[in-house]
């Protein structure tokens, strides 16, 4: 064989290995540590005992067997598996942490009784409490959509109206200045005293505090579009109308966007103090009962709930943003 078929044999060896996958060393661990947090929960004795930990156990082992079965097929699985590599880092704290709760709370009992759950007892609540926090997700949700839509349906068009116009913005703006950095929970006995019932007089809450920071913002993009705008348009032909939807409020929507998404944290602090303080029904409502009957599981799995419920409609939000703002698409990540 001459030195040119050696050349060429060893440059396409070199190709070979740097096209072949590499091994997902991430996803080996993880899958690894997932597996250890099984056989910790299940093989190693608790202080007292619960009812859900072979379920827990088989859970764990279920994620770990799931990721080892991702390994080698992770490059097959496109977009999702990409994703998946990037979190096998998070995999890995994750599976860390559930083994240090299991060692501090079942394992151990360093942690103070009650307070302190081990994790199969959220698993035991999910599965036995699943029809109440479902019921209970599905009102909090109700009433924090319609309050939500209310408030930022009538803060957009209070804040066009004061930015488009001077006569409105002169009779608004004293009594907006004056009730705004009014915090909307310092309605609550009126609002209990005015509306019927305690579920509309929250949702009057959560409007007033979705309303403000939407209707600021709002009135600040419309004030702050460029005048040339305007010039052209009118140039052209364009009525007040085209002016106010055409050019205006497209040219505002980043600012009315940063109001919703102040005016969606707000309505979540809102939404939880107005269930613990009149409603019947709704994850703020659940933790007070659980709280009372020192049912500290059921707790945090209704804060676990209620972090996924908010965490999942800022993503919605974003997700409408990015599409509404396409040319702001990337600037602002969740």
């Amino acid at each position: 064989m001459s030195s040119l078929d050696d050349a060429a044999v060893l440059e396409g060896e070199r190709n070979h290995s740097s096209t072949a996958p590499r091994l997902w060393l991430g996803g080996l661990a993880a899958s690894a540590a997932w597996l250890a947090a099984a056989a910790l929960t299940a093989l190693w004795p608790e202080t007292e005992e619960w009812v859900r930990t072979g379920e827990f156990a088989s859970l764990l082992a279920v994620i770990g067997g799931a990721l080892a079965f991702a390994v080698p097929l992770s490059r097959l699985f496109g977009a999702v598996g990409e994703r998946l590599r990037a979190a096998a880092p998070w995999l890995v704290v994750l599976a860390l942490g559930v083994i240090g709760w299991e060692l501090v709370t079942a394992k151990l009992d360093l942690l103070p009784r009650p307070f302190f759950a081990p994790p199969q007892a959220l698993l035991e609540v999910y599965l036995d409490e699943w029809p109440r926090l479902l019921e209970c997700t599905v009102a909090s949700l109700q009433l924090l959509l319609l309050g939500y839509g209310i408030g930022a349906f009538v803060g957009f068009v209070t804040g066009v109206s004061i930015g488009w116009s001077r006569a409105v913005g002169y009779w608004v703006h004293p009594v907006l200045r004056l009730i705004g950095p009014l915090p909307a929970t310092a309605w609550l006995p009126i609002a209990f005293f005015a509306f019927p019932s305690s579920w509309s007089a929250s949702v009057f809450l959560i409007a007033l505090a979705t309303g403000v920071p939407v209707t600021i913002l709002t009135w600040s993009g419309v004030a702050g579009v460029n005048p040339a705008y305007y010039d052209i348009a009118r140039t052209l032909g364009a009525s007040s109308r085209f002016l106010v939807l055409k050019v205006a409020v497209p040219a505002a929507m980043p600012h009315v966007f940063v109001g919703l998404f102040m005016g969606l944290g707000a309505s979540f602090a809102v939404l939880v103090v107005a269930e613990m303080m009149g409603v019947k029904a709704g994850l703020g409502w659940y933790l007070q009962w659980a709280q009372g009957w020192a049912a500290y599981a059921n707790m945090y799995a209704a804060l676990l709930v209620m972090a996924l419920v908010c965490s999942s409609l800022v993503t919605l939000l974003f997700k409408a943003r990015d599409r509404l703002l396409a040319w702001q698409k990337g600037l602002l990540k969740w």
